[in-house]
């Protein structure tokens, strides 16, 4: 039997911030419109009533909707104080980025933002949506609905409601899932084998504001979205409307699949204007099946930092188009290091399949298992070079902490061409042994213009390492020489290093 049910939260994506959506409704049914067009004005003999009853009406959702709906379920999740909610624990206080770009829905009504942060712990209660995937109970939901989660309540079509348990969750993709025991017969939905089209009806089924199997209509709007939620992103837009309390839940299309999960809107008031996200039934099947068989989540790692490829970027490396995922750091023992692969280099293809950008190379080498063997093709100074990798597996996220230099830094060398000052990196505490570090930077200069800012440490330029300031400056005097318009700098900031192309002024 098939049909969908959703768990609590929503994922919102504000004009002005990110906020997860705490329960997203499902989506899945289909408009026809047959041949109700601009119909000529009946004659006047004809009554209006008599027209009325012969003219031919549009058919709607009602038939999907009776299909789906019963395997759409609401999830009621009860856990400590707010903090925790959020991911944070005791008294530690909500990053201000976080609070505004990734506020989630849950916490009391017109909660302050010290009650939010506050050490007080009293129990919340949040809402949200999900389905189920199986007769026996497996639902899927997100992940942010049942994060820290104390205890887990679905309430079904029919009105009952159940305890469920976590199985396991996937914070990158933001999916979870649960499980309810004591019945082999409930409904369910299945997930669609192939991806909609831009433009296909799509039905959202959920638990917006707690009114459960609630049904809005609308259109795939686009795919392939990158919302900037995390390295995986990879949504379905969709323009029916849905909610807070709608994360978690089903969009379905007009054969009752569903093609992806919602978890968040983008909305400059917290309301609906008609853009939403959902995760594609591809990324759920794969987590789904994962957290099922392990209760987490493995993916494949190569250990490098990347970057996308800019047109200046592309223009000073000789590449032919800006596509592919240029290398900024190569983990130390990391196993692209074990390859050979090196900084400046872009990864272009990942077993014969193109690499678009740093985005989609994190997501073909996190789709693969830790251990197996992936061929790279990379552009290293002009030429194709293949390497044969074994993949690790992606360790826990770790937090990146700038090293700033101490404010008695000694005093630098001007670099007037770039609008900088800089001094060897081993003449400032805490900066390590190698390139130099950028002690005052002209707010007019090119530096500042291209994001380069004090304390950060320049570590390459034009390819050539640096340890003083007359190597930045015989870099940049050889790139003229040569005609280059940029130069690319590889320049570490805090823990992160990235390249940057720098334009060339002239001398």
């Amino acid at each position: 039997m098939t049909a969908s049910v959703p768990a609590p939260k929503s994922r919102i994506l504000s004009a002005r911030r990110l906020v997860l959506l705490a329960g997203v409704a499902g989506l899945g049914a289909t408009v026809l419109l047959g041949n109700a067009g601009i119909l000529p004005q009946p004659a006047g003999q004809l009554s209006a009533v008599a027209y009325a009853q012969g003219a031919q009406r549009p058919m709607g959702f009602a038939d999907i909707v009776e299909k789906v709906k019963p395997a759409v379920i609401s999830v009621r999740v009860k856990m400590a104080s707010g903090p925790k909610m959020m991911g944070f624990q005791g008294d530690t206080p909500i990053p201000p980025n976080v609070e505004r770009f990734f506020r989630r829905f849950g916490l009391p009504e017109g909660a302050t933002p010290e009650e939010r942060r506050g050490p007080r712990e009293h129990l919340v209660t949040g809402q949200g949506s999900g389905f189920f995937i199986s007769a026996d109970g497996y639902a899927v939901t997100n992940n942010h609905v049942v994060d820290k989660a104390d205890t887990v309540e679905v309430t079904v079509d029919d009105g009952k409601t159940y305890t469920a348990k976590v199985i396991g969750t996937d914070p990158r993709t933001d999916i979870a899932l649960i499980k309810v025991d004591g019945r082999s017969d409930f409904p369910y939905a299945r997930l669609a084998e192939k991806a909609p089209r831009v433009g296909d009806w799509v039905l959202a089924v959920g638990n917006p504001f707690g009114l459960g199997g609630t049904v809005t209509a609308g259109i795939v709007s686009a795919r392939g979205r990158d919302i900037g939620a995390g390295p995986y992103d990879d949504f379905v837009q969709i323009d029916a409307p849905v909610n807070k309390g709608n994360s978690g839940g089903p969009t379905f299309d007009v054969d009752g699949n569903v093609i992806g999960v919602n978890t968040a809107i983008f909305s400059p008031s917290g309301g609906s204007v008609g853009i939403a996200f959902a995760i594609p039934a591809p990324t759920v099947k794969s987590v789904v099946a994962q957290l099922k068989d392990n209760g987490r989540v493995t993916r494949g790692w190569i250990g490098v930092q990347i970057q996308p490829v800019t047109e200046e970027i592309a223009d000073n490396l000789g590449l032919k188009s800006p596509q592919g995922a240029l290398v900024a750091e190569p983990q130390a023992d990391g196993p692209a290091t074990k390859a050979g692969i090196m900084a400046g280099d872009v990864i272009t293809a990942v077993n014969g399949n193109p690499v678009k950008d740093a985005r989609d190379l994190a997501r073909q080498i996190g789709s693969m298992a830790p251990g197996s063997t992936a061929k790279l093709t990379v552009w290293r100074k002009g030429e194709e070079k293949t390497f044969s990798i074994s993949l690790g597996e992606l360790p826990n996220q770790r937090e990146a902490r700038a090293n700033m230099p101490e404010s008695s830094s000694p005093e630098g060398t001007d670099v007037p061409r770039l609008g900088l000052t800089v001094v060897p990196a081993g003449q400032v505490a805490g900066s390590g042994s190698e390139g130099v570090v950028v002690t005052d930077v002209d707010p007019n200069g090119l530096a500042s213009d291209q994001g380069v800012k004090t304390g950060d440490v320049i570590l390459e330029v034009g390819g050539k390492k640096v340890a003083n300031p007359s190597d930045v400056r015989s870099a940049l005097k050889d790139a003229q020489k040569e005609g280059k318009r940029t130069i690319l700098m590889r320049v570490k900031s805090g823990d992160a290093t990235h390249f940057v192309a720098m334009p060339l002024g002239k001398a």
